[in-house]
């Protein structure tokens, strides 16, 4: 059921690749809900994924862009205030990518040059494209700036590797730039740590897997798919959220605040038996 939250408002997308892409899920929605975008990704990706389905799906023009390169973004932030007829409203920033993960290197006997790279287009690409932004003037007042995260920012999950340095740079470039956007220009930045999601990205961690199975037992309410991530995107887009910045926000079914749950228990611990304690609930 749409709710008209984003009508008239206008906004970019980055990262959207293909249809398991939360960011392909967040222009479908912000679509359903009235918005109009400009799409981009690098032009690798573009010839390597199927943007241009999801361009006809929303009436959205389509803008090559590497979001490392300050050039490329102001060329693109330029040219979508003049397709959009103006500044923006909303930025969703989902773009990840880790050169060690690919490679397959461990987090002790990384790849300095590789660890750079995840960097840069991990985290430093969202102040860059902030930082053009705020010097265009290109973001309305009361206007969101959203990137997604992960709980790795926090806390040491095997296999995320160098990311989850990427993930907390993220975050905290979020709360330096959300002060000063929103000082100057009343522009809303916060950040979404998602649950694992199978995304391209996503899949390319070891144990990626598992580490969905044990998020999933672990978290009270399941995991948060991709689709149900876009609804909390929207949500941060519109007029409903207007004091909300400088936070990173857990969308994650409750895991962030679990530590061991009673399905992970029965499922990990061999010489647990739940029904030989008396003592304990069925639904504990």
């Amino acid at each position: 059921m749409a709710y008209n939250l984003l009508k008239g408002k206008k906004g970019i997308i980055f990262g959207a690749l293909n249809e398991n892409s939360i960011a392909w899920k967040v222009a479908l929605k912000a679509y359903e809900e009235g918005a109009q975008f400009v799409l981009t990704n690098t032009p690798v990706a573009l010839r390597m994924g199927e943007l241009d389905e999801l361009g006809k799906a929303c009436n959205a023009p389509i803008i090559p862009a590497d979001a490392t390169s300050y050039e490329d973004i102001e060329r693109l932030i330029n040219e979508s205030m003049q397709l959009l007829g103006g500044k923006v409203d909303f930025i969703l920033h989902s773009i990840g990518m880790s050169p060690n993960v690919r490679k397959g290197l461990s987090y002790d006997d990384l790849n300095y040059a590789y660890f750079q790279k995840t960097l840069d287009i991990s985290a430093i690409s969202f102040h860059k494209i902030m930082q053009v932004s705020r010097k265009l003037d290109a973001i309305n007042p009361w206007g969101s700036v959203v990137a997604l995260s992960y709980v790795a920012a926090q806390r040491t999950l095997y296999g995320y590797n160098d990311m989850a340095d990427a993930k907390a740079l993220l975050e905290s470039i979020a709360r330096s730039f959300g002060y000063i956007y929103g000082r100057d220009k009343k522009v809303r930045v916060n950040t979404i740590s998602q649950s694992p999601t199978m995304t391209t990205a996503g899949s390319g961690v070891r144990g990626f897997d598992n580490l969905v199975d044990f998020s999933e037992r672990t978290s009270p309410l399941g995991n948060a798919t991709a689709e149900e991530c876009a609804d909390y995107c929207v949500t941060l887009f519109s007029d409903l959220t207007r004091k909300v910045t400088m936070q990173n926000l857990f969308h994650d079914g409750g895991f962030s605040s679990m530590g061991m749950s009673y399905r992970a228990m029965t499922q990990y611990s061999k010489s647990f038996d739940c029904e030989a304690n008396e003592e304990m609930p069925t639904e504990w």
